[in-house]
C-alpha cells in the first residue's frame, strides 16, 4: 500500500465524477434497509475526506481514518473549508487502533483493494471487528477479479483534467490478481510541465473468499450487492458492494 504523497495532490480533480453525495445517500440506504441506525461511524482510508464530509452533512456522528499524511491534510483543508469539525486520524487499516468502539464502518471505493494481500485484508478485518459494537454493520465495496482482469488490465489510461495531464498506466498479474499501477502527472508551470509520478498495487479476490475472511473477524448475515444498487453480483460487475453484521 502507497504512502500517496503525490496522488493526494490531484485525487479530487481525478474522482471528479464519482458523486460522493450520491455514495454517501447510497450507504445510509443499505444501512436503513438492513435496520441499522448509524450511531458513531468511522470512515475507513478516507482518502481526501470527500465521503466523511458528505456523511457529516447528513447528521451523521463521523470521523476519518486514513494512513497517508497528505490525503488527510487535503481532508483537514476541505472540512475546514466547509466549516466541519471532524477529526481525521493517520492510521493503517490493518493496524487500526482506536480510542473506543463504533457503531458502523464504511470503506469506499476499492480502498481495501489497495491492502498488499488477503493476509493484510484479514487483519483490516479483524481490527475493525476488534473496535465495532457487536451489532455494528461494517459497509464496503471492493473491485472484483473480472475489473482488474478486463477493464484495469494491462491497459492504458490518458485523463486531462485541465492544468493537469495524467497517464494511468496498469500492469495485469493474473496469478495474484494484482494490478500493478503507475500514475504519471503533467502539471502546467507557464509554458512547460512539472512532472511527477506515483506508484501502487491493487489485489482482487473472489466473493467466497472476502466472506470467508469477514466469517474469520467475527462478521455474520453478510449481503452482496452490485455497485450502487441492490441487485445480485453478476459475472461482469466491476465493483461489488459488502455489508457485515459484527457478530452478537
Amino acid at each position: 500500500m502507497g504512502n500517496y504523497a503525490v496522488f493526494a495532490q490531484f485525487y479530487d480533480a481525478l474522482t471528479a465524477n464519482v458523486g460522493y453525495d450520491r455514495r454517501a445517500e447510497y450507504f445510509l440506504s443499505v444501512l436503513e434497509r438492513l435496520g441499522h441506525a448509524p450511531g458513531l461511524t468511522l470512515d475507513l482510508a478516507c482518502g481526501t475526506g470527500s465521503l466523511t464530509l458528505e456523511l457529516f452533512r447528513r447528521g451523521v456522528d463521523v470521523y476519518g481514518v486514513d494512513s497517508s499524511v497528505e490525503m488527510l491534510s487535503e481532508a483537514r483543508t476541505k472540512c475546514m473549508e466547509a466549516g466541519a469539525d471532524i477529526l481525521f486520524l493517520c492510521q493503517k487499516m490493518q493496524s487500526l487502533d482506536l480510542y473506543g468502539t463504533v457503531d458502523t464502518v464504511v470503506c469506499s471505493l476499492d480502498s481495501l483493494n489497495h491492502l498488499g494481500g488477503r493476509e493484510e485484508l484479514g487483519q483490516a478485518f479483524q481490527r475493525v471487528s476488534f473496535f465495532m459494537d457487536p451489532g455494528g454493520y461494517f459497509v464496503f465495496d471492493m473491485n472484483t477479479p473480472y475489473k482488474h482482469e478486463k477493464v484495469l488490465g494491462n491497459h492504458t489510461f490518458v485523463y486531462d483534467m485541465g492544468p493537469v495531464y495524467c497517464v494511468w498506466q496498469n500492469r495485469f498479474s493474473a496469478g495474484s490478481g494484482r494490478v500493478d499501477i503507475q500514475l504519471d502527472f503533467f502539471e502546467r508551470e507557464g509554458k512547460l510541465y512539472r512532472r511527477s509520478r506515483e506508484h501502487f498495487s491493487e489485489f482482487a479476490c473472489p466473493v467466497e473468499e472476502v466472506l470467508s475472511l469477514l466469517q474469520k473477524a467475527g462478521f455474520e448475515k453478510v449481503q452482496v450487492y452490485d455497485e450502487l444498487t441492490f441487485d445480485p453480483p453478476r459475472e461482469d460487475s466491476q465493483r461489488l458492494v459488502f455489508a457485515a453484521q459484527k457478530r452478537r
